[in-house]
This record gives C-alpha cells, sequence and structure tokens, in this order.
C-alpha cells in the first residue's frame, strides 16, 4: 500500500508540473519567433529590403537603377505602372519581373504589397512639397508613347541636348563631367521608357537636374516640354541605334550572327 500510494503521489506531481510549466518549458520554441515563411512575408520593407535595395538603394536612392524616392517620379508614376513593373519587369532592361508567373519568387499578394507601399512608404518632405510647388501643375506624362523618330526629331533633339544637357555629358554625350551617355553598354540597356523617365525627373540623389531645373545649364536653357523630351529620347534612341549596328557588323565580322541583325 505504502508503494502504491508513492507511485500515485509521484503521478500526480508530475501532472501538476507539466500542467504548471505549460508553456514556460526550458527550450519550447516560441510561436511568435518561428520564422515566416517567404511566401508569406507581406511587410514592405521587408520585401523591398529583399527585392529592390539591390539596385535602388536602401532609402530608393543612390543606387544603380533611377530612384524611386523621388517627388516627382511618385506623383507622374500610375499606381497601375508601378504593378506592372514588379509583376512583369521592363523587357530589354536588367529590371526583372518579381511574379511567379514570370518566373519570379512573389506571390500575387507579395507583388501588390510592393508596388502599393512605394508611394506611402515614401512621404514627400519639406523640400519635395517646395520643389513640386515650383514646378506646378506641368509636369510631361510618365509613359513613353512612341512618337516621331525622324531625321528632324533627332535635329531637334541636338539642339535640345546642347543646351540641357552637354554641359555634364559633354559633346554628342561623348563624356563630362557627368559622365558619357553615347554608350553602347548603357543604351542597349535602357529602354526608351527609361530615358523619358530620366529627363523627365534627373537623378537628384546625383545632382543631375529634372527637365525644369535651369540651375548650372546654359541661359538659353528653357523647361522641357513632353515633346521636347521625346525628341531628346529620339537623339538618345538614335545612338543606340547606330551602336547597335555597328556591334551587329562587328559580330558578323567575326562569324557571328546577331539577333538585330539575322
Amino acid at each position: 500500500m505504502t508503494l502504491s500510494r508513492s507511485i500515485i503521489h509521484i503521478a500526480a506531481g508530475c501532472l501538476a508540473l507539466l500542467a504548471g510549466c505549460n508553456r514556460d518549458l526550458p527550450g519550447k520554441p516560441d510561436q511568435a519567433n518561428r520564422p515566416v515563411p517567404a511566401d508569406q512575408i507581406k511587410d514592405f520593407v521587408t520585401l523591398y529590403g529583399m527585392y529592390c535595395a539591390g539596385c535602388h538603394g536602401a532609402d530608393g536612392r543612390l543606387g544603380p537603377a533611377p530612384p524611386l524616392n523621388d517627388a516627382i517620379f511618385l506623383t507622374i508614376v500610375p499606381d497601375g505602372e508601378l504593378l506592372r513593373l514588379v509583376d512583369a519587369g521592363r523587357p530589354g532592361t536588367p529590371m526583372p519581373g518579381f511574379s511567379r508567373q514570370r518566373g519570379g519568387p512573389l506571390t500575387d499578394a507579395q507583388v501588390r504589397a510592393v508596388a502599393e507601399g512605394i508611394k506611402p512608404h515614401w512621404i514627400a518632405s519639406d523640400h519635395d512639397r517646395k520643389e513640386m510647388a515650383e514646378i506646378g501643375n506641368d509636369l510631361p506624362g510618365y509613359a513613353f508613347v512612341p512618337a516621331d523618330e525622324s531625321a528632324d526629331a533627332v535635329e531637334r533633339g541636338q539642339k535640345l541636348f546642347a543646351a540641357a544637357c552637354a554641359e555634364c555629358h559633354g559633346h554628342d554625350g561623348a563624356g563630362g563631367g557627368a559622365g558619357r551617355l553615347n554608350e553602347p553598354d548603357f543604351l542597349l540597356l535602357a529602354s526608351n521608357q527609361m530615358l523619358r523617365r530620366i529627363i523627365i525627373t534627373g537623378r537628384s540623389d546625383l545632382g543631375m537636374p529634372n527637365f525644369s531645373t535651369a540651375e548650372g545649364r546654359p541661359h538659353v536653357f528653357r523647361p522641357l516640354s513632353s515633346a521636347d523630351i521625346d525628341d531628346l529620347v529620339a537623339l538618345l534612341a538614335s545612338w543606340r541605334e547606330s551602336r547597335a549596328e555597328v556591334a551587329g557588323n562587328r559580330a558578323s565580322d567575326r562569324g557571328f550572327v546577331s539577333e538585330a541583325h539575322p
């Protein structure tokens, strides 16, 4: 009887111990600290840091790709375009599509979390609000629409380039204090839409003026109209085409077949 009662007491004590410890058992994982599966992350800051910061910069600027933390860009880019870009990328450029349907790592919900988080995340500063007030409502449209790429457009673009761009980028884009634009590797990776966007917004993180800034430009400079920007894009596109033709001819000379010149 004494042994039986001892066993009962021991068993009761163990049950009480287990009931009392519950979640506080040493070494038991805390559910709140369990890692979130990659496809369930919905936080913009986390997703941006994982998939965007490497190109667009940790704070949306000072990366190899155009800044996202830019007052003019955030004003003119349509919400639908941001969603499309995160989903599908920009073909012909290093910008990939991130949705799983495009071979990327993100679910549809995560694509929306990134695209819809860009504008709210970078709230305009007082400086940005002042800049936008000075520019006013006369902002060029964001989207590039295939326009006149004739010799006349290229000639107009050359005159505009001399007034708006050559001071930093050199005659015919051959290089200056801000570097060379007439560069094969750059032009072949830059779409016309990207060129239009950079002409409009500039690179505020690198000191490149936007379409309306006169400071640092010749006295003949005037804010660029949407048509002016089209002509500048036509000029840069003509440089790209001439470079692609040269590259194709060199490839043919070496026994390779250029995709641009089958």
